[in-house]
């Protein structure tokens, strides 16, 4: 027993250094467990079920702007990808753009390029360029592979790592869980909270370049989210307890990485 208590967490660290990509941009290491083909199978059944139990928008204006804007990030992100010779990570990726009508103020993109825009936020972004600094942000979590990363971690702290077809061959509701939860659903605080701020300070890095590199100007970016903090009415929940940074912090960590996408702003 005593063995077995020494062994395990070696085990588990093994597993942890073996099964690491790195994230473009930023070169932060991550747990990589799922296979790319795996999570985007997922994710498009997943956004499939979303899709047909949610109402689309039929406003023709919101859905050109929103298709507009995503068109231009993925050629960005392909752009990207094929100067950094990364073209094959994003082999499997059906790119898909949809506004769905709902108050809530969100948006966001699951693994494969799947994106919907809630029209919610649509007042806040206020303009094409304001809807850049969103699309881009989320298109990024995708593209960094947070959700993998985050089931990743899931199945190490709950199944111990097995492969995903075993996992959802012996645990498919467990399985499911984990999947939900790498989305921000049922997250409890934990090990998973810090994380999930290291996620969304880094899609705010690859978001400005994204959005940079498809003639958007990252600057808007600090307009968008002083918005948006404007919009909560001080409502948030201390920064500890939060899957986001705090909007001062995100602010205030945004205007330290304009330089940086201003570059290839400027190059357009």
């Amino acid at each position: 027993m005593k063995l077995l208590k020494i062994f395990v967490p070696i085990i588990l660290l093994a597993l942890t250094v073996y099964y690491c990509s790195t994230v473009p941009i930023t070169g932060r290491s991550q747990l990589s467990l799922i296979p790319a083909s795996e999570m985007n199978s997922m994710s498009f059944a997943q956004y499939g079920e979303f899709i047909k139990t949610n109402k689309l928008s039929s406003n023709k204006t919101d859905v050109d702007v929103v298709k507009r804007v995503g068109v231009k990030i993925q050629k960005a992100v392909e752009t990207y990808f094929a100067q950094k010779n990364l073209s094959k990570e994003l082999e499997g990726y059906a790119w898909e753009f949809n506004v769905v009508e709902s108050e809530e103020v969100n948006a966001w993109c699951m693994p494969g390029g799947k994106v919907v825009v809630y029209t919610g936020i649509l007042p806040i972004t206020k303009d094409e360029t304001g809807l850049a600094v969103v699309m881009g942000h989320e298109i990024a979590h995708a593209i960094a592979q947070h959700g993998g990363e985050r089931m990743s971690q899931g199945l190490l702290q709950q199944l111990g790592g097995v492969a995903l077809s075993v996992a959802l061959q012996d645990e498919p509701e467990t399985t499911q869980n984990i999947f939900m939860a790498a989305y921000g659903v049922g997250t409890t605080v934990g090990i998973m909270l810090p994380f999930s701020r290291t996620h969304e300070s880094e899609a705010d890095h690859l978001g400005l370049i994204f959005m940079a590199m498809a003639g958007y100007d990252p600057n808007a970016a600090v307009d968008f989210w002083t918005r948006m903090a404007a919009n909560s009415g001080g409502g948030a929940p201390p920064e500890w307890l939060s899957t986001h940074p705090s909007n001062e912090t995100r602010i205030a960590n945004i205007k330290k990485l304009l330089p940086e996408a201003l570059q290839y702003y400027n190059k357009k």
